[in-house]
């Protein structure tokens, strides 16, 4: 059955930004020149620099190898709820944002943020000025306090939030198996994007659904155990994508015939059909009628 669907929806996701391969030669660089790349050294411990590739359904979060090559499998991939608002879109942008960066305190255990350093060095100077002009203390110094301490502790909060409204998954045979169902989503929601058919439309919704599903089965359970569902979900959305390329290839047949068409009109009409026009006899059109 995937052997209907164009070649190029079959292509999504095998390397990262299929569609933009200047990006990724832009992201790796990126982490070559000021990260940590994934070797034979890594451990547990090490903190890799993902890079995110938003979709229309979720993001697929890949690492950098120490060659510099595009990787296969994707290091991470979350799966947007379906029938997503626009505020929880918002968690998807939330949660592809870029690591903060941070900072080590020899007197405390730990790290900070280098934004709330930033924040709480401005909130100091903020509120000396503010004193000076006859801020009350009671008033400057709860906002001198609580800014720094808002930046350094809001953003996990929100990241709970965010979460709330996706599915992350993990690891490489989750990963791997999930990623074929991404490629065939990816395909319904680009098709569904340039048309406004209901059938186009409603198939991404299912597939979206599908594809939540099958997340939620990769996060608490292995695909050994799950191997049937999943196999259930891939086999629907095969489906799915099935028939959205039969009506595409359907949609471009009529529309090259509708060309082909306009292009050659034919003979023009004119007053008379084809053939030979009917002829009179002068005499006779002219000759008077006779009397009662």
């Amino acid at each position: 059955m995937t052997d209907t669907l164009p070649p190029t929806a079959t292509a999504h996701h095998e390397r990262p930004f299929t569609r933009d391969p200047g990006r990724w030669e832009k992201e790796s660089s990126r982490v070559l020149r000021t990260g940590h790349v994934r070797d034979h050294t890594c451990s547990a411990a090490c903190e890799l620099v993902l890079v995110h590739e938003r979709t229309r359904w979720g993001w697929l979060t890949w690492t950098v190898p120490g060659d510099g090559s595009p990787p296969e499998i994707p290091h991470q991939i979350g799966v947007l709820t379906p029938a997503a608002t626009r505020l929880q879109r918002l968690a998807l942008c939330w949660l592809t944002r870029r690591p903060a960066q941070r900072i080590a305190v020899d007197t405390v255990p730990g790290s900070l943020r280098l934004a709330a350093a930033a924040i709480a060095l401005i909130s100091l100077l903020s509120g000396l000025f503010a004193l000076r002009h006859g801020v009350p203390l009671d008033v400057a110094l709860p906002a001198m306090l609580l800014a720094p301490l808002l930046a350094e502790y809001l953003p996990d909060r929100l990241d709970a939030r965010a979460r709330e409204h996706v599915r992350m998954v993990e690891g490489d045979v989750a990963c791997r198996y999930l990623q074929r169902l991404a490629v065939l989503q990816t395909f319904l929601a680009q098709a569904a994007a340039g048309s406004d058919r209901y059938e186009l439309r409603r198939s991404a919704e299912v597939g979206q659904g599908l594809l939540w599903d099958a997340a939620g089965l990769l996060q608490t359970r292995d695909t050994r155990s799950a191997s049937a569902d999943l196999i259930a979900r891939e086999r629907l959305t095969l489906q799915l994508a099935h028939q959205v390329a039969q009506i595409l290839k359907r949609t471009a047949e009529d529309s090259t015939a509708g060309a082909n068409q306009a292009s050659d009109p034919g003979r023009p009409l004119g007053p008379y059909p084809p053939g030979p026009r009917p002829t009179t006899d002068p005499a006779a059109r002219h000759a008077p009628h006779p009397p009662l």
